[in-house]
């Protein structure tokens, strides 16, 4: 779509809110869907307390209501791609991509113009990107403790699996309950790999495939908006909207240190402020919108509460992918029992990262609905918070920078471990490498 100067909106579907926003249109009132939901209340609370006060229904401030505007719209440069790459087929499209990638946009005889424009935002920075601040958020980051991680990871599990817009985009793609060796591979090898010193810069390999990802997620978008067609948009707003996106980002990142700091590994706003930098250049290389990134972690907490606040539940895609997820556990013998009660420990420390009703919307129609979360929960709480304030104890002592300068030299060691893991699993079904070209394939060709 052309840039537009009137700040009048140009639809590019059949919905009258299925356009880009510009700076000084009238900004779009949230789908329909996106209200408040008692599920989250609890994990918001938990997490932001310290800094704001949280309330069943998010603060409505200037910045979450343009979060709800972007839950209308996608990644604009990248939509753009794909609809102009459709004429040229998936593996010509690709090819161009991944020259522009690896030799510079001028290396691709004839782009299209879409093409150009996205790597126009690609190979020039926007301003307030600050380099070595970054390096230094990124550094805090890796730096969290291992529960402050495994709050982050289990509650992007939590919002993958039970939030609105997530579960139902990836519940029908199928990829969880098709391919879940590979889709686990790709995460855990992306997470891992942004945690990298220079991760971003122009010619890293991270980057690459940083847009690659970002590819995958319009090729998706664009698959659910034709196969869901209006009336589904007029209710859930687009699929992998650009709000979600930049949602994801403000809470892979504030989690952990805001976790931290709950449990007694006190930090400074100028901390706060550093990994929200770390991560609101890598939500800009994921294709965000610039009016929408924060630029402090204050900002960042709005857009935490508003977009916790408003997941919503998916049930029948919930169903499905934890029904196919838990079928191991469907043996109703002696056996298969005791199989299930041992995972009570699991499921409590999950209850403990999250919340007991988001645990039991995740079960509830599994074989695990009725595992305990009690003691493993209170048990998880009391190591958790003793293993963060083993970290807060270790910050104080001599040497403790340079053991912060130790662990985070190179990429995260916890989603190494992770990588490890992934991969040996996906190795086991003959899964080997991480191209990032599973929808190349799907209803949406390029």
């Amino acid at each position: 779509m052309r840039p537009q100067t009137d700040a009048q909106p140009e639809t590019t579907g059949g919905h009258p809110y299925d356009y880009y926003y510009r700076p000084g249109m009238p900004l779009r009132p949230p789908p329909p869907r996106a209200v408040a939901s008692e599920l989250w209340y609890e994990p918001r609370k938990a997490m932001l307390s310290p800094w704001m006060a949280v309330r069943r229904e998010p603060r409505d401030t200037p910045r979450t209501r343009l979060m709800a505007d972007h839950l209308w719209q996608g990644d604009e440069p990248m939509d753009e791609v794909i609809a102009a790459f459709r004429g040229l087929g998936t593996a010509g499209g690709r090819r161009m991509l991944n020259r522009a990638l690896e030799h510079g946009i001028d290396s691709v005889e004839d782009p299209p113009i879409e093409l150009v424009n996205l790597f126009a935002r690609i190979d020039n920075p926007p301003d307030w990107y600050d380099p070595d601040l970054w390096e230094y958020g990124r550094r805090l980051w890796i730096n969290v403790s291992t529960a402050g991680k495994m709050a982050m990871g289990v509650q992007d599990f939590m919002g993958t699996f039970v939030g609105a817009e997530v579960a139902s985009a990836v519940g029908e793609t199928g990829r969880f309950v098709k391919d879940p060796y590979r889709r686990n591979l790709e995460s855990a090898v992306w997470f891992g790999s942004v945690t990298a010193p220079a991760a971003l810069e122009r010619r890293s390999p991270i980057l690459h495939d940083t847009v690659r990802v970002r590819l995958m997620h319009a090729q998706v978008r664009a698959m659910l908006r034709r196969r869901w067609g209006d009336e589904h948009f007029a209710r859930h707003g687009n699929p992998i909207s650009n709000a979600t996106t930049m949602g994801a980002a403000v809470t892979f990142g504030l989690t952990p240190i805001c976790f931290d700091h709950v449990h007694g590994r006190r930090c400074t706003a100028a901390q706060l402020d550093a990994v929200m930098h770390y991560w609101a250049y890598i939500a800009h290389c994921f294709g965000v919108a610039d009016e929408l990134i924060p630029r402090s972690a204050a900002e960042g907490m709005e857009m935490v509460d508003y977009m916790v606040a408003t997941a919503g539940v998916a049930p029948e895609r919930t169903a499905g992918m934890a029904g196919a997820a838990t079928r191991a556990f469907a043996d109703r013998s002696p056996l298969g029992r005791a199989r299930i009660a041992a995972t009570a420990p699991v499921v409590g420390a999950v209850a403990f990262y999250s919340s007991a009703p988001l645990v039991r919307t995740l079960l509830a129609d599994t074989p695990l609905r009725d595992v305990p979360v009690e003691p493993w929960s209170t048990a998880t709480a009391l190591v958790s918070t003793a293993s963060v304030r083993l970290r807060a104890l270790d910050d104080r002592l001599p040497g403790a920078r340079g053991r912060m300068v130790r662990r985070t030299a190179r990429s995260d060691p916890f989603w190494n471990r992770n990588i490890k893991l992934a991969r040996f699993l996906a190795a086991r079904v003959g899964i080997r490498g991480t191209p990032f070209d599973h929808h190349d394939g799907s209803a949406c060709p390029m």
